[in-house]
Protein backbone atom coordinates (compact mmCIF):
# COMPACT_ATOMS: atom_id res chain seq x y z
CA UNK A 1 0.00 0.00 0.00
CA UNK A 2 1.39 3.38 -0.62
CA UNK A 3 1.62 5.61 2.29
CA UNK A 4 2.63 8.50 0.48
CA UNK A 5 0.29 11.19 1.42
CA UNK A 6 -0.09 14.65 -0.48
CA UNK A 7 -0.29 18.52 0.80
CA UNK A 8 -1.98 21.03 -1.77
CA UNK A 9 -2.07 24.56 -1.54
CA UNK A 10 -5.24 25.78 1.14
CA UNK A 11 -4.10 29.64 2.41
CA UNK A 12 -6.67 29.09 5.62
CA UNK A 13 -5.21 26.48 7.15
CA UNK A 14 -1.46 26.57 7.05
CA UNK A 15 -0.17 23.16 7.44
CA UNK A 16 2.65 23.12 9.16
CA UNK A 17 4.08 24.38 12.70
CA UNK A 18 6.53 26.70 13.43
CA UNK A 19 8.22 24.48 15.16
CA UNK A 20 8.71 21.72 12.71
CA UNK A 21 9.81 24.39 9.76
CA UNK A 22 12.58 25.64 12.30
CA UNK A 23 13.84 21.59 13.00
CA UNK A 24 17.22 21.06 11.61
CA UNK A 25 18.44 19.89 8.37
CA UNK A 26 20.19 16.77 7.83
CA UNK A 27 22.77 17.91 5.06
CA UNK A 28 26.32 16.08 4.04
CA UNK A 29 27.72 19.17 4.76
CA UNK A 30 27.33 18.94 8.48
CA UNK A 31 29.13 16.30 8.65
CA UNK A 32 32.02 17.78 7.23
CA UNK A 33 32.14 21.53 7.44
CA UNK A 34 33.24 21.94 11.29
CA UNK A 35 36.46 19.90 11.31
CA UNK A 36 39.38 20.75 8.77
CA UNK A 37 42.22 17.61 8.05
CA UNK A 38 45.20 17.65 5.92
CA UNK A 39 44.36 15.40 2.49
CA UNK A 40 45.71 12.08 2.74
CA UNK A 41 48.97 12.08 0.51
CA UNK A 42 48.84 8.20 -0.22
CA UNK A 43 51.76 6.25 -1.70
CA UNK A 44 50.45 4.83 -4.96
CA UNK A 45 48.88 8.65 -5.69
CA UNK A 46 50.11 9.83 -8.76
CA UNK A 47 50.14 13.46 -9.37
CA UNK A 48 47.73 14.92 -12.06
CA UNK A 49 49.68 17.64 -14.21
CA UNK A 50 48.33 21.05 -13.48
CA UNK A 51 47.11 23.34 -16.22
CA UNK A 52 48.94 26.93 -16.15
CA UNK A 53 45.03 28.05 -14.23
CA UNK A 54 45.55 25.58 -11.98
CA UNK A 55 45.89 27.40 -8.34
CA UNK A 56 49.90 26.39 -7.73
CA UNK A 57 48.93 25.99 -3.96
CA UNK A 58 46.23 23.00 -4.95
CA UNK A 59 47.29 18.93 -5.39
CA UNK A 60 45.35 17.30 -7.04
CA UNK A 61 46.01 13.82 -7.08
CA UNK A 62 44.42 10.36 -8.68
CA UNK A 63 43.44 7.76 -6.62
CA UNK A 64 42.19 3.79 -6.97
CA UNK A 65 38.31 3.37 -6.44
CA UNK A 66 37.03 0.17 -4.69
CA UNK A 67 36.56 -2.19 -6.95
CA UNK A 68 33.42 -2.87 -8.65
CA UNK A 69 31.73 -6.08 -8.14
CA UNK A 70 30.79 -8.09 -11.43
CA UNK A 71 32.86 -6.35 -13.92
CA UNK A 72 36.43 -7.26 -15.08
CA UNK A 73 40.07 -6.55 -14.02
CA UNK A 74 40.23 -4.15 -17.30
CA UNK A 75 36.84 -2.41 -16.43
CA UNK A 76 37.82 -1.04 -12.74
CA UNK A 77 41.29 -0.51 -14.22
CA UNK A 78 39.70 1.93 -16.65
CA UNK A 79 37.19 3.49 -13.67
CA UNK A 80 39.88 4.06 -11.23
CA UNK A 81 42.01 6.86 -13.96
CA UNK A 82 42.06 9.98 -13.13
CA UNK A 83 38.79 11.76 -13.55
CA UNK A 84 39.20 15.03 -12.85
CA UNK A 85 39.34 16.28 -16.73
CA UNK A 86 35.95 15.65 -19.30
CA UNK A 87 38.26 13.55 -21.58
CA UNK A 88 39.34 10.60 -18.81
CA UNK A 89 35.59 10.82 -17.86
CA UNK A 90 34.21 10.42 -21.14
CA UNK A 91 36.40 7.38 -22.08
CA UNK A 92 35.19 5.70 -19.10
CA UNK A 93 31.48 6.23 -20.13
CA UNK A 94 31.95 4.93 -23.24
CA UNK A 95 33.87 2.07 -21.94
CA UNK A 96 30.91 1.33 -19.14
CA UNK A 97 27.54 2.23 -21.18
CA UNK A 98 27.26 -1.57 -21.82
CA UNK A 99 27.41 -2.90 -18.31
CA UNK A 100 25.18 -0.09 -17.15
CA UNK A 101 22.36 -1.19 -19.50
CA UNK A 102 22.65 -4.65 -18.42
CA UNK A 103 21.47 -3.75 -14.69
CA UNK A 104 18.65 -5.50 -13.30
CA UNK A 105 17.14 -2.05 -12.06
CA UNK A 106 13.53 -1.02 -13.45
CA UNK A 107 15.05 2.25 -15.12
CA UNK A 108 17.71 -0.20 -17.41
CA UNK A 109 14.74 -2.25 -18.25
CA UNK A 110 12.25 -0.27 -20.07
CA UNK A 111 12.48 -0.43 -23.97
CA UNK A 112 14.24 2.67 -24.90
CA UNK A 113 10.86 4.85 -26.53
CA UNK A 114 11.56 7.22 -29.54
CA UNK A 115 14.72 8.47 -30.41
CA UNK A 116 17.64 9.83 -28.17
CA UNK A 117 20.73 12.37 -29.33
CA UNK A 118 23.17 13.77 -27.92
CA UNK A 119 25.64 16.45 -28.63
CA UNK A 120 27.82 19.32 -27.53
CA UNK A 121 27.19 22.58 -26.99
CA UNK A 122 30.10 25.46 -26.24
CA UNK A 123 28.67 27.77 -23.76
CA UNK A 124 29.97 31.69 -23.10
CA UNK A 125 32.30 30.62 -20.81
CA UNK A 126 34.23 28.38 -23.31
CA UNK A 127 33.12 25.15 -21.89
CA UNK A 128 32.03 21.99 -23.85
CA UNK A 129 28.49 21.53 -22.58
CA UNK A 130 27.37 17.96 -22.63
CA UNK A 131 23.81 17.77 -23.75
CA UNK A 132 21.24 15.04 -24.34
CA UNK A 133 17.11 14.95 -25.53
CA UNK A 134 14.75 11.97 -25.07
CA UNK A 135 11.70 12.61 -27.95
CA UNK A 136 9.11 10.07 -28.82
CA UNK A 137 8.60 8.69 -32.02
CA UNK A 138 7.76 10.62 -35.20
CA UNK A 139 4.13 11.04 -34.96
CA UNK A 140 3.03 10.74 -31.71
CA UNK A 141 2.29 14.09 -30.08
CA UNK A 142 4.26 15.94 -27.43
CA UNK A 143 2.36 17.05 -24.99
CA UNK A 144 5.14 19.22 -23.23
CA UNK A 145 8.98 19.26 -22.03
CA UNK A 146 10.90 18.13 -19.09
CA UNK A 147 14.11 19.72 -18.37
CA UNK A 148 16.37 18.08 -16.32
CA UNK A 149 18.74 19.34 -13.67
CA UNK A 150 20.59 16.65 -10.98
CA UNK A 151 22.78 16.68 -8.10
CA UNK A 152 25.73 17.33 -6.85
CA UNK A 153 28.44 15.00 -8.25
CA UNK A 154 25.98 13.35 -10.72
CA UNK A 155 25.50 13.25 -13.80
CA UNK A 156 22.27 13.54 -16.68
CA UNK A 157 23.70 9.92 -17.93
CA UNK A 158 23.20 6.39 -15.96
CA UNK A 159 20.41 6.54 -13.83
CA UNK A 160 19.05 9.75 -15.50
CA UNK A 161 18.57 7.63 -19.14
CA UNK A 162 16.02 5.08 -17.29
CA UNK A 163 13.99 8.28 -15.94
CA UNK A 164 14.24 9.89 -19.08
CA UNK A 165 12.49 7.10 -20.93
CA UNK A 166 9.53 6.49 -18.62
CA UNK A 167 8.84 10.23 -18.89
CA UNK A 168 8.80 10.07 -22.59
CA UNK A 169 7.08 6.75 -22.47
CA UNK A 170 4.15 8.95 -21.32
CA UNK A 171 4.44 11.49 -24.22
CA UNK A 172 6.87 14.20 -23.35
CA UNK A 173 10.09 15.37 -24.56
CA UNK A 174 13.10 15.61 -22.03
CA UNK A 175 16.16 17.65 -22.25
CA UNK A 176 19.22 17.30 -20.01
CA UNK A 177 22.77 18.41 -19.33
CA UNK A 178 25.35 18.00 -17.08
CA UNK A 179 26.60 20.81 -15.33
CA UNK A 180 30.37 22.51 -15.88
CA UNK A 181 32.65 20.25 -14.09
CA UNK A 182 30.46 17.51 -13.57
CA UNK A 183 29.44 14.29 -16.09
CA UNK A 184 30.56 14.94 -19.54
CA UNK A 185 31.04 18.43 -19.35
CA UNK A 186 34.56 20.36 -19.45
CA UNK A 187 35.47 21.76 -16.16
CA UNK A 188 37.24 20.42 -13.21
CA UNK A 189 35.62 17.41 -11.83
CA UNK A 190 33.61 18.31 -8.58
CA UNK A 191 34.81 21.91 -8.27
CA UNK A 192 31.77 24.69 -8.38
CA UNK A 193 33.44 28.16 -8.68
CA UNK A 194 29.64 29.82 -8.55
CA UNK A 195 26.90 28.50 -7.68
CA UNK A 196 24.96 31.93 -10.04
CA UNK A 197 27.36 30.39 -13.49
CA UNK A 198 25.68 26.84 -12.41
CA UNK A 199 22.14 28.71 -12.79
CA UNK A 200 23.28 31.01 -15.64
CA UNK A 201 24.26 28.06 -17.68
CA UNK A 202 20.88 25.94 -17.60
CA UNK A 203 19.00 29.30 -18.39
CA UNK A 204 21.78 29.90 -21.57
CA UNK A 205 21.34 25.95 -22.44
CA UNK A 206 17.82 25.60 -22.28
CA UNK A 207 16.88 28.69 -23.42
CA UNK A 208 18.53 27.28 -26.98
CA UNK A 209 16.71 24.37 -26.40
CA UNK A 210 13.06 25.73 -26.12
CA UNK A 211 13.73 27.19 -29.02
CA UNK A 212 13.47 24.51 -31.40
CA UNK A 213 11.03 23.69 -33.79
CA UNK A 214 9.72 20.62 -31.83
CA UNK A 215 8.80 22.64 -28.52
CA UNK A 216 7.17 25.36 -29.97
CA UNK A 217 4.16 26.22 -28.77
CA UNK A 218 4.39 23.17 -25.91
CA UNK A 219 4.71 23.71 -22.24
CA UNK A 220 8.52 23.66 -20.45
CA UNK A 221 8.91 22.13 -16.65
CA UNK A 222 12.12 22.22 -15.15
CA UNK A 223 12.88 18.71 -13.37
CA UNK A 224 15.48 19.05 -10.35
CA UNK A 225 17.01 16.74 -8.03
CA UNK A 226 18.71 17.48 -5.08
CA UNK A 227 21.20 20.30 -5.56
CA UNK A 228 19.51 20.28 -8.88
CA UNK A 229 16.16 21.42 -7.14
CA UNK A 230 18.76 24.82 -5.47
CA UNK A 231 19.61 24.72 -9.13
CA UNK A 232 16.45 24.69 -10.72
CA UNK A 233 14.85 27.81 -7.76
CA UNK A 234 17.80 29.86 -8.83
CA UNK A 235 16.74 29.63 -12.41
CA UNK A 236 13.29 30.51 -11.64
CA UNK A 237 14.51 33.23 -9.08
CA UNK A 238 16.39 34.81 -12.32
CA UNK A 239 13.43 34.26 -15.12
CA UNK A 240 10.67 33.53 -13.10
CA UNK A 241 7.87 33.60 -16.38
CA UNK A 242 10.48 31.03 -18.13
CA UNK A 243 8.89 28.20 -17.05
CA UNK A 244 5.35 26.44 -16.98
CA UNK A 245 6.13 24.54 -13.96
CA UNK A 246 9.12 22.98 -11.52
CA UNK A 247 9.27 19.19 -10.44
CA UNK A 248 11.51 19.35 -7.47
CA UNK A 249 13.10 16.20 -6.20
CA UNK A 250 14.78 16.44 -2.52
CA UNK A 251 15.48 19.79 -3.26
CA UNK A 252 18.62 21.09 -1.19
CA UNK A 253 17.19 24.42 -0.64
CA UNK A 254 18.06 25.57 2.68
CA UNK A 255 20.36 24.50 5.63
CA UNK A 256 19.46 25.74 9.29
CA UNK A 257 21.68 27.61 11.24
CA UNK A 258 22.01 25.14 14.06
CA UNK A 259 23.73 22.78 11.01
CA UNK A 260 25.83 25.45 10.31
CA UNK A 261 28.98 25.52 11.25
CA UNK A 262 30.06 28.19 13.64
CA UNK A 263 30.72 31.23 12.45
CA UNK A 264 34.56 31.18 13.30
CA UNK A 265 34.95 27.79 11.59
CA UNK A 266 33.03 29.42 8.54
CA UNK A 267 34.79 32.24 8.34
CA UNK A 268 37.79 30.38 7.88
CA UNK A 269 36.32 28.16 5.52
CA UNK A 270 35.66 30.87 3.32
CA UNK A 271 39.40 31.81 3.85
CA UNK A 272 40.89 28.99 2.79
CA UNK A 273 38.30 28.61 -0.01
CA UNK A 274 39.93 32.01 -1.64
CA UNK A 275 42.99 30.78 -0.94
CA UNK A 276 43.20 27.36 -2.45
CA UNK A 277 39.23 26.82 -3.62
CA UNK A 278 39.99 23.51 -5.29
CA UNK A 279 41.78 21.61 -2.80
CA UNK A 280 39.59 18.57 -1.69
CA UNK A 281 39.90 19.34 2.24
CA UNK A 282 36.63 18.03 3.38
CA UNK A 283 36.32 14.41 4.10
CA UNK A 284 33.38 13.01 2.45
CA UNK A 285 31.49 9.81 3.37
CA UNK A 286 30.02 7.12 1.39
CA UNK A 287 26.01 8.44 0.76
CA UNK A 288 24.90 5.20 -1.04
CA UNK A 289 23.38 4.15 2.14
CA UNK A 290 21.64 7.51 2.81
CA UNK A 291 20.24 7.59 -1.03
CA UNK A 292 19.31 3.83 -1.40
CA UNK A 293 17.22 1.74 0.67
CA UNK A 294 16.28 -0.98 -1.70
CA UNK A 295 20.21 -3.00 -0.75
CA UNK A 296 19.99 -4.41 -4.39
CA UNK A 297 19.78 -1.12 -5.96
CA UNK A 298 22.59 0.54 -3.54
CA UNK A 299 25.01 -2.09 -4.80
CA UNK A 300 24.37 -0.61 -8.24
CA UNK A 301 25.07 2.94 -7.27
CA UNK A 302 28.96 1.84 -7.85
CA UNK A 303 28.45 1.42 -12.14
CA UNK A 304 27.90 5.35 -11.80
CA UNK A 305 31.70 5.54 -12.51
CA UNK A 306 31.95 9.18 -13.52
CA UNK A 307 30.09 10.54 -10.55
CA UNK A 308 32.19 12.48 -8.11
CA UNK A 309 32.25 11.10 -5.07
CA UNK A 310 35.80 12.36 -3.67
CA UNK A 311 36.45 14.70 -0.93
CA UNK A 312 34.65 18.28 -1.49
CA UNK A 313 36.09 20.98 -2.55
CA UNK A 314 36.77 24.34 -0.51
CA UNK A 315 35.06 26.91 -3.17
CA UNK A 316 32.47 24.19 -3.58
CA UNK A 317 31.41 23.99 -0.08
CA UNK A 318 30.94 27.81 0.20
CA UNK A 319 29.15 28.27 -2.78
CA UNK A 320 26.53 25.94 -1.74
CA UNK A 321 26.04 27.74 1.21
CA UNK A 322 25.90 30.60 0.01
CA UNK A 323 23.32 29.23 -2.86
CA UNK A 324 21.16 27.84 0.24
CA UNK A 325 21.11 30.57 2.11
CA UNK A 326 20.10 32.71 -1.01
CA UNK A 327 17.38 30.97 -1.81
CA UNK A 328 16.18 31.14 1.74
CA UNK A 329 15.94 34.45 1.37
CA UNK A 330 14.00 34.48 -1.68
CA UNK A 331 11.68 31.77 -1.04
CA UNK A 332 8.89 33.64 -0.94
CA UNK A 333 9.46 34.70 -4.36
CA UNK A 334 8.92 31.45 -5.86
CA UNK A 335 5.75 31.82 -7.52
CA UNK A 336 5.55 29.32 -10.48
CA UNK A 337 3.91 26.10 -9.73
CA UNK A 338 5.74 23.68 -7.86
CA UNK A 339 5.49 19.61 -7.64
CA UNK A 340 7.59 18.84 -4.11
CA UNK A 341 8.30 15.20 -3.95
CA UNK A 342 10.64 14.33 -0.54
CA UNK A 343 11.09 10.79 1.12
CA UNK A 344 9.82 11.26 4.71
CA UNK A 345 12.98 9.64 5.88
CA UNK A 346 15.32 10.97 3.99
CA UNK A 347 18.52 12.12 5.54
CA UNK A 348 20.20 14.15 2.98
CA UNK A 349 18.22 16.67 2.31
CA UNK A 350 15.50 16.82 5.26
CA UNK A 351 11.89 16.81 3.85
CA UNK A 352 11.17 19.65 6.64
CA UNK A 353 12.84 21.52 4.36
CA UNK A 354 10.25 20.66 1.26
CA UNK A 355 7.62 21.74 3.80
CA UNK A 356 9.16 24.91 4.72
CA UNK A 357 9.39 25.69 0.51
CA UNK A 358 5.97 24.57 0.54
CA UNK A 359 4.70 26.83 3.03
CA UNK A 360 6.39 30.38 2.01
CA UNK A 361 6.42 29.66 -1.90
CA UNK A 362 4.22 32.25 -3.30
CA UNK A 363 2.99 30.08 -6.07
CA UNK A 364 -0.95 29.14 -6.18
CA UNK A 365 -0.54 26.32 -7.96
CA UNK A 366 1.69 24.02 -5.18
CA UNK A 367 2.03 20.08 -3.94
CA UNK A 368 4.10 18.37 -1.62
CA UNK A 369 4.45 14.45 -1.27
CA UNK A 370 6.01 12.90 1.17
CA UNK A 371 6.86 8.69 0.52
CA UNK A 372 6.68 6.98 4.08
CA UNK A 373 10.13 5.29 4.86
CA UNK A 374 11.55 6.29 1.66
CA UNK A 375 15.50 7.64 1.37
CA UNK A 376 16.86 10.28 -0.59
CA UNK A 377 17.12 8.62 -4.53
CA UNK A 378 12.93 8.07 -4.20
CA UNK A 379 13.66 7.74 -8.34
CA UNK A 380 16.38 4.91 -8.10
CA UNK A 381 16.79 3.58 -4.84
CA UNK A 382 13.68 2.86 -3.39
CA UNK A 383 11.55 -0.63 -4.20
CA UNK A 384 9.86 -1.00 -7.62
CA UNK A 385 6.26 -0.15 -6.68
CA UNK A 386 7.74 2.68 -4.61
CA UNK A 387 9.56 4.33 -8.16
CA UNK A 388 6.42 3.39 -9.70
CA UNK A 389 3.99 5.01 -7.67
CA UNK A 390 6.65 8.23 -7.57
CA UNK A 391 6.61 8.39 -11.70
CA UNK A 392 3.18 8.13 -11.23
CA UNK A 393 2.48 11.63 -9.48
CA UNK A 394 4.89 13.11 -11.49
CA UNK A 395 3.63 11.94 -15.09
CA UNK A 396 -0.16 12.93 -13.33
CA UNK A 397 1.20 16.31 -12.64
CA UNK A 398 2.48 17.03 -15.49
CA UNK A 399 -0.84 15.48 -17.81
CA UNK A 400 -2.87 17.91 -15.39
CA UNK A 401 -1.11 20.74 -16.34
CA UNK A 402 -0.38 20.09 -19.77
CA UNK A 403 -4.35 19.14 -20.86
CA UNK A 404 -5.25 23.26 -19.79
CA UNK A 405 -3.22 24.51 -22.27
Amino acid sequence: MDLSFTLRFRPPNPPLSRRKLESPIIHPLKRFLPTFHRPDIKPNAKPFPMSSRTHQSTVVTAKLNKPIDGVSEELNLIASQNLDHAPARRRVRSAFVQVQQELDHPLFKMTPPGKTYEWYERNSRGLEIFCKRWIPEPGVRMKGAVFFCHGYGDTCTFFFEGIAKRIVASGYGVYALDHPGFGLSEGLHGYIPSFDELADNVIEQYTKIKGRPELRGLPCFLLGQSMGGAVALKVHLKKPRAWDGIILVAPMCRIAEDVQPPAPVLKALILLSKVMPKAKLLPQKDLAALCFRDLKKRKMADYNVICYNDQMRLKTAVELLNATKDIEKQVEKVSSPLLILHGAADKVTDPLVSQFLYQKASSKDKTLKLYEGAYHSILEGEPDTKIFAVFDDIIAWLDSRCSAK
